[in-house]
Formats: structure tokens, sequence, C-alpha cells
């Protein structure tokens, strides 16, 4: 065997040994990562489909009433939240962003609008709601800026390093595994680059608890029923924000995930959450 094949025996496998290793490291970590309270909500319960296809299922099913409630149940401050949430990417400028649970892109088309990226990539598991973000994107102009595809939180399809910045709005209650999930976002980060999550949390004001209760109980899951025929949706929307790991909770599972510079900025009582991390 010549010095060459001998090389190209080397270099096949040392890459044997990395693939293996990376599969058992992605084993490993899927198997020690913390499970949490919300991570077992789902939005039907006794089905048999994992907590991930209740929740493409369910986000295909009302994807076309989604705008249309989002901006009913919130009395149109949704739109404020997200503004608040991009601002926190204003000072590092990024220019290729990914928007993990895009849902129906308007988080990707605002961005565009305030931040002027050259590239925003867009990754949902429901088809339904990609569908008609990409009617969106059309009907605005923006097909070469702004990608929907397919995609996983927690197997996103990118290399190590690849985007400036990440943003995720109302989309970590529904992962699946929410440890796994934000590690995967981190390993796509690039150094420095920056992590902007708009979440809803539970308002902790005396009186207002009490009317948020009320209206989340009773008033979101029968409007949901109303106009998308859809109950459960609303309901699920209740019960997982009850469940998910607010505040500081949240900041620490960042700061334990290896995130630095992370912090929590409340919205409007409380009613809604910006948390930030840095790779």
């Amino acid at each position: 065997m010549n010095q060459s094949s001998k090389l190209n025996v080397y270099l096949n496998v040392k890459q044997r040994l990395i693939t293996t290793t990376v599969k058992n490291l992605n084993l490993y970590l899927c198997t020690t990562m913390t499970q949490f309270a919300h991570d077992t909500i789902v939005p039907v319960k006794g089905s048999e489909l994992s907590k991930k296809e209740q929740v493409a299922d369910m986000f295909n099913n009302i994807a076309y009433r989604y705008d249309f409630l989002n901006r009913f149940l919130s009395a149109g401050i949704d739109i404020w939240w997200r503004k608040k949430a991009i601002s926190h990417l204003k000072t590092l400028n990024p220019k290729n962003i990914l928007d993990v649970a895009t849902g129906t892109a308007d988080v990707a088309i605002m961005t565009t609008s305030l931040l002027h990226p050259d590239k925003i990539t867009g990754i949902d598991i429901s088809d339904g709601m990609l569908e008609i973000g990409r009617t969106k994107i059309k009907k605005q102009g923006l097909q070469n800026t702004i990608e929907l595809i397919n995609g996983d939180s927690e197997t996103i399809k990118f290399d190590d390093n690849t985007f400036d910045a990440v943003t995720v709005a109302f989309g970590v209650r529904n992962f699946e595994h929410l440890e796994k999930g934000l590690n995967e976002i981190k390993r796509v980060l690039k150094p420095g680059g920056k992590l902007v999550v708009l979440e809803f949390s539970q308002p902790k004001t005396a009186g207002v608890t009490q009317l948020y209760n009320v209206y989340m109980k009773l008033v979101a899951p029968n409007v949901g029923k109303l106009f998308s025929k859809n109950r459960n949706a609303y309901k699920y929307l209740d019960e997982s924000i009850k469940k998910f790991p607010e505040g500081k909770n949240f900041t620490l599972i960042l700061d334990n995930l290896g995130y630095i510079n992370t912090y929590c900025k409340p919205l409007s009582l409380g009613i809604c959450s910006i948390y930030c991390g840095e790779k």
C-alpha cells in the first residue's frame, strides 16, 4: 500500500470515528437533558401521538385563523410584543437570522422591516402555518430575503456557527424537549450570536392575576372554538403557560446550557416576557 492509500484509509477511519462520536454525544444529550413539567403538556391527552406530532396537527388545523386570533385575543398588543423582542437585536445588526417556530412568518417579516438583514430562514413543524407564511412573504415581495422550510428545533439542519441571531416567538413552550431545542439553537449560533425568545408568562400583580386566569380559562378557549373550531388549542395554551419555567427559571436553564449575558424582560404586567442569551 503506497503512502497516498495509507493516508486515505487513515482519513476515512478518522471521519468514521468523528461521526460515531458525534452520534453518541447527541444520544447522550438526549438521555441526560432535564425533563420539565411543560414538556409533558399536550394538546390532546391520551393521544398516541408525540407532543411534537400533536402540536404540528394542532397548528395545521388552526393555521387559517391563527393570525386573526392572535390580533383578536391580544387586542393587537402582540404586534408590539414582537417589535420589542426584535429591538433586542438592533445593536447586534445581524445579517443572517434563524427564526425558529416561525409559524406564519410574522417575526421574520417584521424583522426584515426593522433590521434589514441579508437573509432570514424560518423553520416550523407545521406545513399549514408555513403555507400561509409563504403567501404573506410573496405578497410583500420578500422571497429573496425570507425562506421558510419545514424544520424541527431539536434537529436543526444547519452547520455549527451559522447564524448571527436566532429568534423564537411563542414557540419554546411547544418544544418536546426544551433543553435539547435550546442546545441545538446554541449550536447553530455563531460565537457572539444572540438568542431572543418571546414567550407568554403569568402576571404576578394582585387583581391582574385573577382577571388573567378568567380570560385564559374561559374567554380564550371559547373564542378559539368559535372562530377556529378548536377549543383544545387554546386550552393547551393556558395549561402549557402555567407549567412553563418562566422568569429566572428560564434564564437559569440558558445559563446551565452555556449561554452568557442572559436576562429576562417582562412585558405588559408580566403577561409576556422576552428572554435573551448569547453564545
